[in-house]
């Protein structure tokens, strides 16, 4: 008979606030490293957007890694070592096309899965291919629906997540001034409108162009923060984060709620298309 395999409750999530070093993987693979080291107890480690290469829209093809290349396998490695399962972000190469891409990698080296970026923002769009779908992944036994950065301000994408069975929502971000604010209330909202937790975790620091506000924070699914970084220096923020909070209201908030809205939304004019 088949083992039944049983959903954790709770995970040990550890956000990594930091500031990579732009076009350089291998010192960013050696600071994964470290941190992985000092945090034995983490079931999951989240690092920021385009971590593995520092955030840039100037040298994408430079920086650019298949998902077969050097540092992913490096990364994939650091995941057997630590027992840890680790989100991350790339730019990764398909081919001709590049994304701005969330590398999720399970604690025994397998590519759970690489989400690409939907929503993409400012210069992004001129050297990023968008995503065309989202992605729910399986980290540690968890349904881990995934989201990059500006995904967050805007409700589908997180509300297709939780619809196709995401039991947590986790986003890694490069959010900069003057955006601090708009990013803390979309944490929240995003988790509290879908009764998911979410995991938030930023940049922190001056960019190539940007200067990155931190504030990494991780909202239960009643949209109330329960970890946090600051939005000035680099850090850890580790906690146990509960899976089941209101699993007893979950199904019908879920059942009743897009559908509902569905034939509202489906009779109303579009604004942007001629009638």
């Amino acid at each position: 008979m088949m083992a039944t395999v049983r959903t954790p409750s709770s995970l040990n999530i550890v956000m990594v606030q930091e500031l990579p070093v732009l076009g350089a993987p291998e010192t960013n693979l050696a600071s994964m490293e470290r941190a992985l080291a000092i945090h034995r107890d983490a079931d999951l480690m989240v690092w920021p957007e385009l971590f593995l290469s520092g955030y840039t829209t100037r040298s994408v093809h430079t920086h650019a890694e298949a998902l077969d290349g050097t540092h992913v396998a490096r990364a994939r490695a650091l995941a057997v070592e630590h027992d840890t399962a680790i989100v991350v972000g790339l730019i990764e190469r398909d081919g001709d096309a590049i994304h701005n891409s969330a590398l999720a990698i399970d604690r025994d080296g397998r590519i759970a899965g690489c989400y690409r970026k939907l929503q993409l923002f400012g210069d992004e769009a001129r050297v990023f291919l968008a995503g065309q779908t989202g992605s729910v992944v399986s980290l540690c036994g968890v349904s881990v629906g995934l989201l990059i950065c500006f995904d967050i301000e805007f409700p589908e994408p997180a509300r297709a997540l939780a619809c196709a069975g995401a039991a947590l929502l986790v986003s890694i971000s490069a959010n900069m001034v003057p955006f601090a604010p708009d990013h803390r209330l979309c944490v929240q909202a995003r988790a509290l409108e879908n009764r998911r937790p979410h995991v938030y975790v930023n940049q922190v620091g001056q960019g190539e162009s940007h200067h990155f506000t931190g504030q990494s924070a991780v909202a239960d699914s009643a949209g109330q923060i329960r970890g946090e970084c600051d939005g000035e220096t680099e850090g850890f923020c580790q906690l146990e984060l509960s899976l089941a909070v209101e699993t007893d209201i979950r199904p019908d908030y879920l059942a009743l709620h897009p559908v509902a809205a569905l034939p509202v939304v489906r009779g109303l004019p579009r604004a942007d298309m001629p009638a």
